[in-house]
């Protein structure tokens, strides 16, 4: 066994792998959806099974039925038979479609038989249990006698085997996915991404085909990105931690070196025989990957990490730039043009608040322009919780008010967050003076409730019970059960 993950470039917050987060959490949601509960009813059927006449009448011909095909598989089920490994042995059963056939067709357990009518009972009951087929419709089907599903060649790598399977592959799906989704773009990256695993599951399917058993999971488009992350990074030197058999180790080494290396890898691990991993799907997506990556770099489409860090770079210079300029015209008293620089910094860096400051404070200057109002909601947006980031939006809002020409430009969403801010902060002339505001102009935001609650609870924790109970006829009409409009009913 051989596998290298990369220990570098670590996925931008500045332009976050929403896309790759995505694909995780489908990939959940149909594991822990549709298949964890289809897998939950068949054991509920499985349990039935193995408490009816069932095994007692159908298993004994069923081993019989695969000696005569593969005598070490029947030696095998003689085996599991005597020791009443009942569960597997249906298993096998339920995906053996020739002898299933002839089953449901009275040619194993026939009219004649004593036992006939029991048999018939028991064996309804358990179909009706049943759940209707979900993974085995949407995977791939290797069986000799399979129909035609072209749509499973992208569907079966969104389905898993098991939970450890599914964490597994989402692991590497996020360590590969997050830079190759930063190079690419979402929609190339997404468009790769399927194609990885159709290639991946056509490989499978011709090097499978007849071999009777099911094709599900993500590492075959996951293989994919692999092959992208190699061909996109290609002699740069790249920190790795592998695996070998028992060896493990860290390793700095070309990308690309690892390409050749995963696929010696799988075809190895093909030919040694290797069940229950498709292996070959593996290999389909490595190559797939590969010379999308390649067509896609020679087609200039690839932000390769070296543009990545250069276009940082540039935004930090282009920051500065935009600082210094205003700081400049600040000082020269040219006021409307120092409020552009500001904004063009806090463009860049949207929640700094150093920035913001600036910006508002050179901006109010002029209290009627719309760089003051900008900057103001920049200021009241900051989602920092933080006692600093609280006292500059209080600070800010005061100024705001004061000042603001013609009048004060909040909405609703803005006005309700700064209440609850304010009261947390014992403002609660500030918070109380938002409410009402709130309760003219917007009586049926969906806030509004939450908000009352919020600065209710701080005037009477603060010992202002008469204007706590001053909101108690707008919470009881939005919140009549909230614990704050009972305490204040009490009170």
């Amino acid at each position: 066994m051989f596998y290298a993950i990369p220990l570098e470039n670590k996925p931008s917050w500045r332009n976050p792998p929403w896309l790759t987060v995505l694909l995780i959490l489908v990939n959940m949601i149909v594991w822990w959806g549709p298949q964890r509960s289809e897998e939950s009813a068949r054991e509920r059927a499985a349990h039935y099974y193995t408490k009816s006449v069932l095994p007692e009448l159908e298993l004994p011909p069923f081993v019989d039925w695969i000696a005569k095909t593969d005598a070490k598989r029947g030696k095998l089920g003689k085996r599991m038979l005597q020791a009443k490994a009942y569960a597997e042995l249906l298993e096998g059963l339920q995906h053996d479609k020739a002898f299933l056939q002839k089953l449901k067709a009275d040619e194993i357990i026939t009219p004649t038989h004593p036992q006939y009518a029991e048999w018939k009972r028991d064996r309804q009951q358990y179909e009706s249990m049943l759940p209707a087929p979900f993974t085995e419709r949407w995977a791939q089907d290797y069986g000799k006698d399979a129909g035609s599903k072209p749509w499973t060649l992208v569907t079966a790598a969104f389905l898993h085997g098991s939970t450890g399977h599914l964490l597994g592959n989402m692991l590497f799906l996020f360590l590969f996915g997050a830079s190759v989704e930063l190079a690419l773009g979402r929609t190339t990256y997404l468009t790769f991404y399927l194609l990885g695993a159709i290639g991946a599951s056509a490989l499978a399917a011709w090097a499978y085909a007849g071999k009777g058993t099911y094709g599900l999971g993500a590492s075959g488009a996951i293989s994919a990105l692999m092959g992208m992350y190699a061909v996109m990074y290609r002699l740069r030197r790249i920190r790795f931690f592998y695996q070998l058999f028992f060896y493990f180790n860290y390793v700095t080494a070309p990308a690309l070196l690892l390409l050749p290396a995963w696929i010696v890898n799988e075809l190895m691990q093909h030919w040694l025989g290797g069940q229950g991993v498709a292996y070959m799907a593996h290999l389909g997506g490595l190559l797939t990957g590969a010379v999308l990556m390649a067509g896609a770099m020679l087609l200039g489409r690839v932000k390769t990490p070296e543009t990545v860090k250069s276009e940082m770079a540039n935004d930090d210079d282009r920051f500065d730039a935009h600082v210094a300029t205003a700081r400049r015209l600040g000082t020269a008293m040219k006021f409307e043009q120092a409020s552009a620089e500001w904004r063009a910094a806090a463009a860049l860096r949207p929640n700094d608040t150093d920035t913001l400051r600036a910006w508002f404070n050179t901006a109010r200057l002029q209290p009627a322009s719309e760089d003051f109002h900008q900057a103001a909601r920049r200021i009241f947006r900051l989602p920092a919780t933080d006692p600093e980031t609280i006292a500059l939006q209080h600070a800010s809002y005061r100024s705001y008010l004061d000042q603001a020409k013609p009048g004060l430009r909040l909405k609703p969403d803005d006005m309700a967050r700064l209440a609850r801010r304010f009261a947390r902060i014992r403002e609660f002339a500030d918070a109380d003076m938002l409410c009402r505001i709130l309760l003219k102009t917007a009586p049926d935001h969906p806030a509004l409730a939450d908000t009352l609650s919020v600065c209710a609870n701080g005037l009477l924790h603060a010992g202002e019970r008469e204007k706590a109970i001053g909101l108690l006829p707008h919470l009881l009409r939005l919140a009549p059960n909230d614990m704050v409009t009972r305490a204040l009913q009490r009170a």
